[in-house]
């Protein structure tokens, strides 16, 4: 990276999100500081001035300017360092990516609260839809290691942070992902054995420990 250029993350330790960015800034190889935020206490002011319509991380300021929502970060991050490549280069498989990107960010981690936040028949209903959610997901890789082919690209960025809180979900909702969806699982751990991944990779555990404090918080414990 060029010495001009300056890169800080607004960062939560055990957010999903901001692993996503972690996991593409390493894939660029690009250097960066992070400064962690308290989001449940007093979010900094750099914060709400680099994000006044959501005040949530992640947010990546590049010499200055912000870039805020981790999808978009992502986007920005693969437009503004091309190599290498995240995206599909070709517009099919740009127009692809892009659609699962949006079914991963509508779908997976809200269907992971459903889990954690219920009980009883609540509860088996929002497992089943989160299982649904993955094989659907399963079916789009189809027999492909990654997501875009043989590659390691955008969706797969898009889609393993997000799964450093499934051990959470698999906890509370008394299930496992290896065993409902055996590929899904298979291509985790694929992902995993990536220095990307692997540096930036949330502890399960202590994401565990996190959401069981967000239980109590919901009053679901």
């Amino acid at each position: 990276m060029p010495t001009n250029e300056e890169l800080l993350l607004l960062d939560l330790w055990v957010s999903p999100f901001s692993t996503r960015v972690k996991i593409a800034l390493a894939e660029k190889g690009l250097s960066y500081k992070t400064q962690e935020e308290d989001v449940l206490g007093g979010k900094s002011d750099l914060l709400l001035k680099s994000n006044p319509l959501y005040a949530k991380v992640p947010v990546l300021l590049h010499n200055g300017k912000p870039v805020v929502e981790s999808t978009n970060i992502v986007y920005y991050i693969d437009e503004t360092w091309p190599s290498p490549q995240l995206l599909p280069a070709c517009s099919y498989g740009k127009s692809t990516a892009r659609f699962w990107a949006d079914f991963i960010d509508k779908k997976v981690f809200d269907a992971g609260r459903n889990i954690w936040q219920s009980k009883g028949e609540e509860l088996e209903a929002a497992k089943n839809e989160f299982i649904d959610i993955l094989k659907k997901l399963e079916g789009a890789m189809g027999d492909k290691d990654y997501f875009g082919g043989d590659k390691f690209g955008f969706v797969d960025v898009i889609l393993i942070g997000l799964t450093t809180w499934f051990y959470a979900y698999e906890k509370y909702g008394g299930f496992k992902i290896e065993k409902e969806c055996p590929k899904f699982a298979a291509w985790v751990n694929r992902c995993k054995e990536r220095d990307s991944v692997a540096k930036n990779y949330i502890d399960p555990e202590r994401t565990h420990e996190f959401v069981g404090l967000l239980r109590k918080m919901h009053g679901v414990e």
